[in-house]
C-alpha cells in the first residue's frame, strides 16, 4: 500500500491537465469572442468543479477498473451501468473523427493549406489514421504513460502557451482586434444567443477529471491534498482554455473562422503579420503530436468499459474477446468502423463546419446524459451505500452533495436542450429537418444496448 500512496499534489494537478485540457474546442469557444469568458466561469461553477468533486469520491470509494460502470452500477444496477457505459463509448466513438478532422486539417499545413478544405482530403487522412492508431493498439504497441504525456503538453499546452503570448504581443503592439474587449460585450448579447448551441461543446471541452479521480486515492492525504489538487488544475485549465480561446479571437474574424483549423489559422495570421511564416508548419507538428497522443491514450481507454461490461454478462460475449496481448480487439474493430462511417459526414453534409459541429454536438450531448448518470450516482451512492469507505468526501456532508449535484444537473439538462439549437454559421436548409437529424443520430449510437437488454429479457423469460 505504501507504494501506491506516493502520488504528490503536483503529479495530480498535471495529470488533471493533460486529461482535460484540449486545443479541440478552442474555435468553438472563440466564437463567443470576449462573452466566452461569462460562459467558462458558468461552466468552471456548476459543471468542471462539481464533476470533479464527484468523481473523487466515487473513484476512491469504488476504485475498481471500470470507473463510471461500475459507480452506475452499485447505484442502479446492470441495467443503467450497461447503458451508461456504451454512450460513454459512443460519445468518445463521435469525438474520434473530430480530433483526426484537426489533425488531418492541421497536417495541410505542412503540405498545402487550401487542403485543409478539402471534404476528401479530410475523410481519407482522418480515416486512414485512426485505422492506423487502432491497428498499433491491437498489437499492444501503445506509448507509454510519460510518452503520452510528454506528447499532450508539447502538442497541446506549448501551443496554448504560446498562442496567448502571440495575442498578448499582438495586443500590446496596438494591432487591430476582431473582438471587443468591454463590460457590454463580457455580457452575453442576442448575438450570444444566436450561438447557445456552442455551449454544450464549451461543456466538452471541460470533460475528463473523472479519469484522473481514479488517482486520487494514491495520494498522501487526498482528503486535503486532493481538494487542493482540482483548485489549481481547475485555475490553470479555465485560464488557459479561456486565453487561448480569446487569442483565436483577438486575430481571426468570426465570419472566416474555421471549427477545425481554427487554431492554425490564427497562428498563422499571426506568424505572416510577424514575418515569420516559417513558423506555421512548426507548430502545427507538435499539434499533430499532441492530438495523436491523445487519440493514442483515448483509443483503448473507453473500449476496456465495453469489455468489463461484456465480461459482466451485461453486452454479448462477442466484446470481451482479448488477442494474445490482452486488448479487446472486437471492440476496437467494431469503434474504428463506426468512426468510419461517421467520418463520411466530411463528405455529405453540407460544410465542413457543419459536419465538425454536428458531429461534436453529438458528443457533447451523449457525454452530457453519461454526467448526469455520474451525479445520479453520486448522490445514491451517498445515501445507499454509507458504510463504503472513501479517502475523499465531499465537504459539506449532505448539503454538499446535493449542492455539487444539483448544479451539475441544471447546466446538463440546460445545455442539451440548448445544443439542440443550431449555431448562427451553421449551414441548415431547414430547424426541424437540423434537429431531426441530430436526434436521429443520437438515438442510432444509442439504442443498441437498451434492445439487447429487451431482447435478453425475452429470451430468459421463455
Amino acid at each position: 500500500m505504501s507504494k501506491r500512496k506516493l502520488i504528490g499534489l503536483s503529479q495530480i494537478v498535471m495529470i488533471n491537465v493533460v486529461a482535460v485540457a484540449s486545443i479541440r474546442t478552442l474555435p468553438l469557444s472563440a466564437e463567443y469572442g470576449f462573452s466566452l469568458l461569462f460562459f467558462y466561469l458558468i461552466a468552471a461553477v456548476m459543471f468542471f468543479i462539481p464533476s470533479a468533486l464527484i468523481s473523487a469520491e466515487l473513484a476512491t470509494g469504488w476504485p475498481n477498473t471500470g470507473g463510471i460502470y461500475v459507480w452506475v452500477r452499485e447505484a442502479f444496477g446492470k441495467k443503467a451501468s450497461t447503458t451508461v457505459i456504451w454512450l460513454s463509448w459512443m460519445y468518445n466513438i463521435a469525438w474520434y473523427p473530430t480530433i483526426m478532422a484537426l489533425v488531418a486539417a492541421t497536417s495541410a499545413y505542412l503540405i498545402d493549406p487550401k487542403l485543409a478544405t478539402d471534404r476528401i482530403y479530410l475523410f481519407s487522412l482522418s480515416v486512414i489514421l485512426f485505422w492506423l492508431a487502432t491497428l498499433v493498439n491491437c498489437l499492444g504497441i501503445r506509448a507509454s504513460s510519460l510518452v503520452s504525456s510528454i506528447g499532450a503538453i508539447l502538442g497541446t499546452l506549448f501551443p496554448m502557451l504560446f498562442i496567448i503570448l502571440l495575442a498578448f504581443y499582438w495586443y500590446i503592439e496596438g494591432n487591430n482586434l476582431a473582438i471587443e474587449f468591454s463590460w457590454r460585450s463580457f455580457l452575453p448579447t442576442k448575438e450570444s444567443a444566436d450561438n447557445i448551441g456552442f455551449l454544450s461543446s464549451l461543456l466538452l471541452g471541460l470533460l475528463g477529471l473523472e479519469m484522473a479521480a481514479t488517482h486520487a486515492q494514491e495520494m498522501k492525504n487526498p482528503r486535503k491534498d486532493y481538494p487542493k489538487a482540482v483548485l489549481i488544475s481547475s485555475i490553470i485549465i479555465f485560464f488557459s482554455l479561456v486565453l487561448s480561446s480569446l487569442a483565436i479571437a483577438v486575430i481571426v474574424p468570426k465570419e472566416n473562422l474555421s471549427l477545425v483549423a481554427g487554431v492554425l489559422q490564427a497562428f498563422e495570421l499571426f506568424f505572416h503579420s510577424f514575418g515569420i511564416p516559417q513558423m506555421t508548419p512548426v507548430v502545427a507538428f507538435f499539434i499533430i503530436l499532441g492530438a495523436l497522443s491523445s487519440v493514442s491514450t483515448w483509443i483503448i481507454g473507453p473500449s476496456k468499459g465495453i469489455m468489463i461490461a461484456s465480461e459482466d454478462g451485461s453486452l454479448p460475449s462477442f466484446f470481451s474477446k482479448k488477442n494474445k496481448n490482452h486488448v479487446p480487439v472486437n471492440v476496437l474493430m467494431t469503434q474504428a468502423v463506426i468512426v468510419t462511417i461517421l467520418s463520411f459526414a466530411f463528405i455529405f453534409l453540407p460544410s465542413i463546419n457543419a459536419s465538425f459541429w454536428i458531429l461534436s454536438a453529438i458528443t457533447a450531448e451523449l457525454a452530457l446524459v453519461v454526467y448526469i448518470a455520474l451525479f445520479a450516482a453520486g448522490l445514491v451512492l451517498h445515501y445507499k451505500k454509507r458504510n463504503v469507505a472513501r479517502s475523499f468526501k465531499i465537504p459539506g456532508e449532505n448539503f454538499g452533495i446535493w449542492l455539487v449535484c444539483c448544479l451539475g444537473w441544471i447546466i446538463c439538462v440546460f445545455a442539451i436542450f440548448t445544443g439542440l439549437i443550431p449555431p448562427k454559421n451553421i449551414a441548415h436548409k431547414n430547424l426541424l429537418l437540423y434537429e431531426a437529424g441530430l436526434i436521429t443520430g443520437m438515438l442510432l449510437l444509442s439504442l443498441a444496448p437498451l434492445i439487447y437488454i429487451y431482447s435478453k429479457k425475452k429470451e430468459d423469460s421463455l
